[in-house]
């Protein structure tokens, strides 16, 4: 067997090591979270409607990252259980077959974005301006999302071998470039063409395909621990691709059922106004600001996880797991706090109306109430990915989105009251968190309970 370097994730101190790996990750979230907020910000400053048509080509647009981001999560806990394991023959095949499956990806949503934007955009709304930008917008974003295939897929690959600081690298250029060609290319400034909304969705493809070059160039150079060759990227290997969506296909279906709930509240929401619709994008912008470094955290400890789950250490899965609990506690509070008491500054900055700070004021202090209830059951549902069993996430998430929030916001939708919608977030997330401990305490008992033997689980952290 090929004699290759003990990783990180197994020697270095855990809170150590989940701080390394955690902190590119969640800095480089942040940054694009920075990126989707001014992205908005500066569409908002076009008109209200200019906001609407983003916030309605977003479902389909969430449902691509999903497809990508999905297949990373197989890709990842294959990849790093099998450099715990010392199956690196395993571990280089796993990284050329996701390679091969992004650009599959991209091939499928070009053609979704050139056969159904119209009528996915024209089934939300029957206002012909909105309709018109948000087709544009949709349309370039799907066509052009080679990029973003390659660039998730490729940091992926960075973070399963450890290496964060490379992921987060990519990440952040990508972000910055969007950041900047954005008023360039929305407002038409230094000689460039007013393209408005359609100016966005350029800029948002520049970036991603900048980042997705730089995942690759990263991967190639610094990425020892993997071998990426082009004879092995279009020789598939199906075995792998089966393993890899083993685990990736419960994730994108988690995913994807994010864009059948923005998708149906959207049309719920446009029963009162188109607004209301504005309101609810502008409030996904905003909580990505605190989700985000949640999401960069969970991204950090998912090969931690997956790569201590190989090597049988308990210790390390134990204290990894409740270090990570309490940082994402506690940033979800603050979030909770700052939704609490500045609300109608943060709308301000989306050049909000009278009507849309009456509306989003109560909206964000209401819906921002279950954020710390969500931070427990973002980590505890990393111990799903990480040890292959994400199809108790997917459970999770249809229970959350599609069997409650839906529903009950269809249901308070009735009652006339706008304000009623926004706390069916809360009642969808404490029948989350019940499911969630359920599922974790199957999975804790059943999994890592019985490594407490093993001569691994004895390695001291």
């Amino acid at each position: 067997m090929e004699n290759r370097q003990e990783n990180k994730m197994g020697v270095m101190p855990v809170k150590k090591l989940i701080i390394t790996m955690s902190l590119p990750m969640m800095a480089s979230m942040l940054v694009q979270a920075l990126y989707n907020v001014v992205d908005s910000i500066f569409v908002a400053q076009l008109s209200e409607n200019a906001l609407t048509a983003v916030t309605l080509a977003f479902p389909l647009q969430s449902l691509m990252i999903a497809v990508s981001s999905g297949t990373g999560v197989g890709v990842n806990a294959l990849l790093s259980k099998s450099l715990g394991e010392k199956r690196f023959d395993r571990s280089d095949k796993a990284a050329n077959s996701a390679l091969l499956i992004s650009f599959v990806n991209f091939a499928l949503f070009f053609l979704l974005g050139l056969l159904l934007a119209k009528p996915f955009i024209n089934s939300q709304t029957g206002n012909a301006s909105i309709a018109e930008m948000s087709i544009t917008y949709l349309k370039i974003v799907c066509m052009c999302s080679l990029g973003l295939m390659f660039q998730v897929m490729s940091e992926r690959l960075l973070q399963s071998t450890g290496k964060t600081i490379f992921s987060m690298a990519s990440q952040m250029t990508g972000a910055i470039i969007n950041i900047i060609l954005d008023p360039i290319m929305i407002f038409g400034l230094f000689g460039m063409p007013q393209m408005g909304v359609a100016g966005a969705a350029i800029a948002t493809v520049i970036g991603q395909s900048v980042a997705g070059i730089l995942g690759l160039f990263l991967n190639i150079k610094f990425n020892t621990e993997i071998k990426l060759s082009f004879e092995s990227i279009i020789t598939p290997d199906f075995a792998i691709i089966r393993k890899i969506y083993y685990v990736g296909v419960p994730s994108i279906l988690m995913m994807s059922i994010g864009s059948i709930m923005t998708y149906s509240m959207n049309r719920i929401l446009m029963v009162f106004s188109e607004t209301a619709t504005a309101v609810f994008g502008v409030y996904f912008k905003l909580q990505s600001f605190i989700f985000m470094p949640v999401f960069g955290l969970n991204n950090g400890l998912i090969p931690v996880l997956a790569y201590n789950f190989g090597a049988r250490n308990k210790p390390r899965i134990d204290e990894a797991l409740k270090f990570s609990v309490s940082i994402a506690f506690g940033i979800m509070c603050c979030g909770t706090i700052l939704f609490h008491a500045a609300p109608q500054t943060l709308l301000g900055f989306f050049n909000a109306s009278e009507h849309m700070l009456e509306i989003g004021e109560p909206a964000l202090r209401i819906i921002s109430i279950h954020f710390p209830l969500a931070a427990v059951g973002i980590v505890l549902g990393s111990v799903f990915q990480a040890f292959s069993k994400s199809v108790y996430s997917l459970i999770i998430s249809i229970c959350r989105q599609l069997v409650v929030l839906i529903p009950v916001a269809w249901l308070l939708a009735q009652t006339g009251v706008l304000t009623n919608v926004w706390f069916s977030f809360l009642i969808a997330e404490v029948i989350s968190m019940v499911l969630t401990v359920m599922f974790f305490r199957k999975i804790y008992n059943e999994i890592v309970k019985p490594m407490e033997g093993s001569i691994a689980g004895q390695v001291n952290s």
